[in-house]
């Protein structure tokens, strides 16, 4: 029998799950290196309620300043379908590509709607909506915000908002608490002159 490690079997949460925090973070700290640089690329756009989670976990990461990771996508500098090969491409371009967390919104079943989702591999921006743009991510964390099958930009437009800021709270802090808990953990194993 194939035993699949924790780390590697994608997790689904509901937002409103009491112990969506419990369950994340320790996941998150799990996946993250602590021997590498991390970018955090929030994918979306404030022109539709869906599509809006990705900036807005990065307009909250963005307020709490850290060089534990650089930062792309907020609603004042979205990243989307029109410039995230340009930001993908910058990412890569330095001597040591960081490890690359990609944030989106996605459609999903009825009974999944409001779950957050962590796994590894990239997300497919744009799957929803039938566009080809690049994956993104070494591992991804992205919100269920509403039902896909259907008129997909339309759902995405009618999206409740108070649903899309709950799980952009949720994966903001506890995406900034396993990072600041894996560079604790790094600073401690380091050795000491």
């Amino acid at each position: 029998m194939n035993v699949v490690p924790f780390k590697d079997s994608p997790l689904k949460v509901p937002c409103t799950s009491s112990s969506v925090n419990e369950l994340l973070t320790p996941r998150l700290i799990s996946l993250l290196p602590a021997d590498q640089h991390i970018a955090i690329v929030c994918i979306g756009t404030d022109r539709s309620t869906g599509d809006a989670l990705g900036p807005l976990v990065g307009t909250a990461l963005s307020k709490k300043c850290s060089n534990q990771f650089d930062l792309y996508g907020t609603l004042e500098n979205p990243v989307h379908a029109m410039n995230l090969e340009e930001t993908m491409e910058k990412i890569n371009s330095v001597p040591h590509p960081p490890f690359i967390v990609g944030i989106d919104a996605c459609l999903g079943q009825a009974s999944s709607v409001g779950c957050i989702q962590i796994g590894t591999g990239p997300v497919r921006p744009g799957a929803g909506v039938n566009k080809e743009l690049p994956p993104v991510g070494d591992i991804h964390i992205t919100g269920i915000v509403n039902v896909g099958g259907f008129m997909e930009y339309f759902v995405l437009q009618n999206t409740r908002l108070h649903l899309v800021m709950q799980m952009s709270e949720i994966i903001a802090n506890n995406l900034l608490r396993s990072v600041q808990a894996v560079h604790r953990l790094t600073t401690l194993a380091a050795p000491q002159e």
